[in-house]
């Protein structure tokens, strides 16, 4: 087990472009979001519990064999179209804009994914969360969540204590809002943790200093609360309240 690695850098709003480390595999791409990597002076690509957030493309008929993964919960958001799950446990599990999935990989968990030729295309994220220890006990949560709010925030996952829907195996809350055109909301924060925003679509002005953040832009807002977000265009956005001193580990198949 390791503890997170320590930003450096003066407390403030760290932003980063649209990722440029991505795969290409035909029917399948993925973008990799690093947190860390927007904080001057971070030497982790992660942020402390959060290790990536990564932008999944499935084109219609696109199917992603039995894999394992091993020491790292994912989490599949779905905020349109469907994806199919199942998974050597005899699961077989469909994760839509109505469900949240969160695959606990533990000491090992084998699942494939699929979309069928009649799916539409399909956008997700799928995040990547480093667990407070090794060799976990295998789980998968598959649960219904509640309805968005306009202009609110939707607490969907948090540590094993919290109150959200579902839950994962480190100090991460995680949260998601459809923001209207010239609304304002204020950033999910907690005392003692920073905050990674990313701008799945649209754009919104961040901030004090009204910092713009496009489409697939972040920021990570480290010892700095109250912040005030405001959409300059019909947006949807995710937000991570993370303790960057968690211990974490580093071991993940794909989240180290």
């Amino acid at each position: 087990m390791d503890e997170s690695a320590s930003a450096t850098s003066e407390p403030g709003i760290h932003t980063a472009p649209r990722t440029d480390i991505s795969q290409n595999q035909g029917k399948f791409r993925i973008h990799f979001n690093f947190p860390g990597r927007a904080v001057p002076g971070h030497d982790d690509h992660g942020y402390g519990p959060l290790a990536t957030v990564v932008e999944s493309f499935m084109d219609p008929g696109t199917l992603i064999r039995m894999h394992q993964h091993r020491n790292e919960e994912i989490i599949s958001w779905v905020p349109a179209g469907v994806m199919r799950h199942d998974d050597r446990q005899g699961n077989e599990l469909v994760t839509d804009a109505e469900h949240l999935m969160v695959m606990g990989a533990g000491s090992g968990f084998w699942h494939a994914e699929e979309t069928l030729a009649a799916d539409p295309p399909l956008r997700m994220l799928q995040i990547f969360v480093r667990p407070h220890g090794l060799d976990l006990e295998p789980e998968i949560q598959h649960e219904p969540i509640p309805g968005p709010e306009p202009n609110e925030w939707r607490y969907l996952f948090g540590p094993e204590d919290g109150e959200a829907p579902l839950r994962v195996r480190n100090e991460v809350q995680f949260y998601d809002c459809r923001l209207d055109e010239g609304a304002s909301t204020t950033l999910p924060s907690r005392a003692g943790w920073d905050t990674y925003l990313y701008v799945f679509e649209g754009a919104v002005r961040i901030g004090p200093d009204g910092t713009a953040l496009g489409h697939t832009e972040s920021a990570l807002v480290k010892g700095v609360e109250d912040v005030a977000v405001t959409a300059r265009e019909p947006s949807i956005l995710v937000a991570f309240c993370i303790d960057p001193g968690a211990p974490v580990t580093r071991q993940g198949t794909i989240g180290r």
